[in-house]
Parts: structure tokens; sequence; C-alpha cells
């Protein structure tokens, strides 16, 4: 039950004085504090180990490194989609210049530090704040899970009762319907029946 001082979070649903809990933009923080080193360590994590302790390039089953995803990561459209989309909508909302960076961590670099920057008033105005910290969250976790080698939580197909298809994991805090934006918390959402597999 909601207070009367209390309205939902614009990023977890659950009851906030403010528009956007501390927490979540915290979380928020971190992961733009984060992505520029996760940027780097993901080059490092790519070149072939030279000693036995590190991971296995090639050769072993089981704990070859995903370099293809750790590419994708590092190549336009990864990181700096993520990041540098939300940094130049922000620009373009705002009317300021986009810096004509040429490298991919140039743009990594310089969109996080504005969009944390200009977190507080991102969490206070923008209409799509809560799937900025999704997108934040998933990057910093794909990020993660290459270098440690950890497999990322397996997606699967629920049905809202509207008809459209909702991805959601084990893990999943929740999640909202983008046809009917009906909000479903954790347990509701695995709750959903699964999605019929479309033929190929």
């Amino acid at each position: 039950m909601f207070d009367d001082d209390s309205t939902p979070c614009a990023v977890c649903d659950k009851p906030a004085r403010a528009r956007v809990h501390a927490g979540c933009r915290e979380r928020m923080a971190d992961a733009l504090r984060e992505l520029p080193q996760l940027y780097r360590e993901l080059a490092v994590a790519l070149l072939p180990s030279r000693r036995g302790d590190g991971p296995a390039v090639s050769g072993t089953p089981g704990r070859g490194l995903p370099g293809g995803e750790a590419l994708d990561l590092r190549a336009r459209g990864g990181i700096e989609g993520v990041v540098g989309g939300w940094a130049r909508d922000l620009c373009e909302r705002e009317r300021w210049d986009v810096p004509a960076y040429q490298s991919v961590q140039a743009i990594v670099d310089w969109s996080c530090a504005i969009l944390l920057a200009n977190l507080p008033m991102l969490c206070d105005e923008h209409e799509a704040v809560k799937e900025l910290a999704q997108e934040l969250a998933s990057t910093v976790g794909h990020a993660n899970s290459i270098l440690t080698g950890e497999k990322r939580p397996r997606k699967i197909g629920v049905a809202c009762p509207c008809g459209h298809t909702l991805r959601v994991t084990l893990d999943t805090a929740g999640v909202r319907c983008p046809a009917c934006s009906t909000q479903y918390g954790h347990s509701e959402a695995l709750r959903l029946p699964l999605a019929e597999r479309r033929a190929a």
C-alpha cells in the first residue's frame, strides 16, 4: 500500500517519495561509472593468455572465452550503442552539441560522463528512465558475464493477456508490457503462460 506521500518509483515501481528511489538512481550511477572500465577490460580479455592461470581462449571445452560476444560489446552498437544512444537522446532534448568523436572508446567515455552528470535530471524528467536503467543493468551484466565466464540467465517468452510476448528470466524483478502498459511484478511475470513458439 502506498502512503499519502508515495508514488511508484519510475524504475522499480515500489513506493517512493521521489520519482526514482535513491537506490535505483545509485545503481544507474554505478553502472555508468563501471561501463568505461568494463569496455577496457573486454579488450584485455580478448588477448591470448600466456600464463596457465588465465582464461582458456580455445581448445578447452567449457572454458573458451566467448570472443565474439566481447567483440560485439566493444564494437559500434555494443556498449557504445547503448550509452551513446541515450547520450545523443539527451543532447537532442536539451539542444546540446554532440562531439564528433571517432573512437568507440571516446564515445563510451563521453556518453557515460554526460549521462552521469545529468542523471538527477534524467531521473526526475525522462519518461523512459526505466528503460535506461534496464539497459544499463543488462549491459553491465552482459560484460561481467563475459569477463567471469558465467552464463547469462536464459530468457523465456511469456504471454501477456493482450497477446504481446514478454521476455523474462528467473531473476526478472518485474516487467511492463510495451503493448498494453500492464506492469507485472516478479511472481506475476513468472505466472504468465508460456508464449507459443512460432514456426520458422
